[in-house]
């Protein structure tokens, strides 16, 4: 017999036996109604508020334990049991052919279990907004987690007359390879060994697939479990042909075959977990495909940098679909980093000890939620926040840091993240920058810097100012230390001398003085700044708080500290005054405030001719009327091989933040390099 005719005639013949008996279909019933509880009932579909059938995979890898064990217990144990496995060992057909036949014929029958979930997915497809790419993904891994289950099914069969023996011993044998890479296995071991468990946990690697990153290295662990099992299979069989006098070479050549065939599936596996280019991300927008900026960034991790996800199980409805997204995202660094970074996630309202230490060391507190339905209402306290640490350096991103929320109505809002990747690198590169510069920004620093505060006297501010008075001056003193007197540090009211500090700092800075109250005629100061040379930093008042104000000194001594904020020069139409005839130039005050968050902005006309020297991007917003001088500004600094962005429209339009620190984070791959 030919190869197709023997296994075709043995899959079909299996499948034809399987429904033949009612039992078959109580079993897909059974299987259809499991499935159905875990993602409707079990895992609260609705509450969920989430347009995806996640629920429906999390679960599946039990699922097809049982599935596949109970598929296969009695293929070849009741061949054995009914004495015709004599009959197919003396046929002059290899016996690998009825060992495929039998494995397709499983397949078939996987295919069938799994065909009857797939309304589920049209069905969320209807209701709302599904990305198709995680749910074809899903079940390509299913399908291979399903095979590789059924071909160690089919080769414990092989071992046993006893069907139920079969079942137990196949499902305690797939239980083992779903264990090997889950938390409750890794957690007893280190970093190293537990990357090496989860390699070889067919639990890990379906996660992996299922949110929508199919890689080649988990395609092919699951093919090469599959070969290895039915070779297995093959060899057991083969064994029982032997005679006891036989041809022992014969018989040493088969040994060797098998041992090879192992090892080679065993050592590519270990080949392609080096490559990590071969992956196809296949959700909609490539959510989970890291830049090369960040790229750039955990490559410079000399130490393990931890990512810990503070996430409330009980949350918000509207907050309640970003957290599946961010923590895919979490994955990827930890991913792309080869063991460079160790992501946690946990609830701290399950874990007292961590949520102790979220609140105490590093300033997280829950947030207040009012959330309702149709019975009642109620108020629940929510973690929504991501630490990014590196050695003693660290960084905190809340909800407010994360999010971003669009109004359609009083009823209509939509929550989204607002652009998770530029922030958690935004955090990375903080921390990285701190911890390379040994704790201490002054070291980075060349001269000496100047701390003005412009405030009143004691008597004109409010008393939390006052309080805060006091704060800044001890905090202030610390940093003189730290700074080996390259700080100086001046106090000042500009209402002395008639107020023409006042006046100056008026001018200058736009700072003007504050009132207690909506309806009160006191006036006071209260502005800081942190400069060098002609360069001012204005460092805000914020929560009035000692940490916020060390945080927001350190991050202003930042701007003066060399490697770790880029220089814009921005080239703006100059203000005119609008009249009832010419409307008002565009000021981009916006765009100079966000930039401004991260990088040094220095405002240039480009009227001599040349681009300031401590430009690294030029920044061309509006350039409409540039005359020959600036153009031949922007020319030179071009061919010196600076990098030149140009905003420009027939339109004139309010751009989100959102696309905003996009387009400049997609800038900065460039810069960068």
């Amino acid at each position: 017999m030919q190869l197709k005719n023997t296994s075709a005639r043995i899959a079909s013949k299996e499948i034809s036996l399987f429904f033949s008996s009612p039992v078959a279909y109580l079993f897909l019933a059974a299987f259809a109604g499991v499935t159905l509880f875990t993602f409707f009932w079990g895992e609260a579909f609705f509450a969920r508020n989430i347009a995806d059938v996640r629920p429906l995979f999390e679960w599946m890898p039990l699922l097809l334990i049982f599935l596949a064990s109970t598929l296969t217990m009695r293929m070849w144990s009741e061949e054995r049991r009914s004495g015709t496995l004599e009959y197919v060992l003396t046929q002059p057909v290899p016996l690998w052919h009825f060992v495929l036949g039998k494995f397709l014929g499983c397949v078939a029958l996987l295919v069938v279990a799994l065909l009857i979930t797939l309304p589920l997915p049209i069905t969320v497809a209807i209701l709302g907004d599904l990305d198709w790419g995680p749910v074809i993904s899903g079940y390509l891994a299913t399908l291979l987690l399903g095979a590789a289950y059924l071909s160690i099914g089919l080769f414990v069969s092989s071992r046993s007359d006893n069907q139920i023996v079969s079942l137990i011993t196949a499902v305690a044998l797939c239980g083992v390879f779903y264990l090997l890479g889950s938390k409750a296995i890794t957690d007893f071991f280190g970093t190293a060994a537990s990357e090496w468990l989860r390699l070889l946990g067919t639990g890990s690697r379906f996660e992996s697939i299922t949110r929508g990153v199919i890689d080649l290295r988990d395609l092919y662990y699951y093919l090469s479990l599959i070969l290895i099992f039915l070779a297995l299979n093959t060899f057991s069989l083969e064994r029982e042909r032997w005679a006891a006098t036989g041809d022992k070479q014969h018989h040493q050549g088969w040994r060797l075959l098998t041992g090879l065939l192992l090892v080679n599936a065993l050592a590519a596996n270990l080949w392609l977990g080096q490559i990590n280019s071969l992956r196809v991300d296949a959700t909609q927008g490539n959510q989970y495909s890291i830049s090369a900026a960040t790229g750039h960034y955990l490559d410079q991790l000399q130490e393990p940098l931890l990512i810990r996800g503070y996430f409330s199980s009980k949350t918000h409805p509207l907050l309640s679909p970003l957290v599946p997204q961010i923590r895919d995202l979490i994955k990827e660094y930890e991913i792309e980093s080869q063991g460079r970074v160790r992501v946690e996630f946990i609830d701290p309202a399950t874990n007292p000890d961590l949520e102790q230490e979220a609140n105490q060391k590093y300033a997280i507190q829950p947030v207040p939620f009012q959330i309702s339905d149709r019975y009642q209402a109620s108020v629940v306290n929510s973690y929504f926040n991501v630490l990014v640490q590196y050695g003693d350096e660290y960084q905190v991103l809340g909800f407010r840091d994360l999010i971003e929320v669009k109004s359609g109505g009083e009823a209509d809002l939509e929550v989204k993240l607002r652009n998770p990747e530029h922030d958690l690198t935004r955090a990375i590169k903080k921390v990285l920058h701190s911890y390379q510069a040994g704790g201490n920004l002054f070291d980075t620093v060349k001269g000496d810097l100047v701390f003005n505060v412009y405030v009143s006297t004691d008597a004109a501010l409010p008393q939390p100012l006052r309080d805060f008075k006091r704060t800044v001056e001890a905090e202030v003193k610390k940093q003189q230390e730290k700074s080996a007197k390259r700080l100086a540090v001046n106090f000042v009211d500009p209402s002395t001398d008639g107020g023409k500090l006042g006046e100056q700092i008026a001018q200058d800075y736009g700072f003007k003085p504050m009132a207690t109250s909506l309806l009160s005629n006191e006036r006071f100061y209260f502005y800081m700044t942190l400069a060098q040379g002609e360069q001012v930093v204005q460092i805000p008042l914020d929560d009035m708080s000692a940490g916020s104000f060390e945080r927001n000194f350190a991050s202003a001594v930042k701007r003066f500290a060399s490697g770790f904020t880029k220089t814009v020069a921005l080239v703006a139409p100059e203000p005119t005054m609008a009249n009832h005839y010419a409307p008002q130039a565009a000021q981009f005050s916006q765009l100079e405030q966000f930039l401004g968050a991260e990088l040094n902005i220095v405002r240039d006309d480009l009227r001599d001719g040349s681009v300031t020297g401590e430009a690294d991007v030029l920044f061309l917003a509006a350039p409409k009327n540039l005359d020959e001088k600036q153009l031949f500004a922007v020319d030179q600094f071009l061919m010196q091989g600076g990098t030149v962005i140009a905003a420009t429209s027939p339109y004139a339009a309010s751009l989100s933040q959102r696309r905003y620190s996009r387009g400049w984070f997609k800038c900065r791959e460039r810069c960068n390099k």
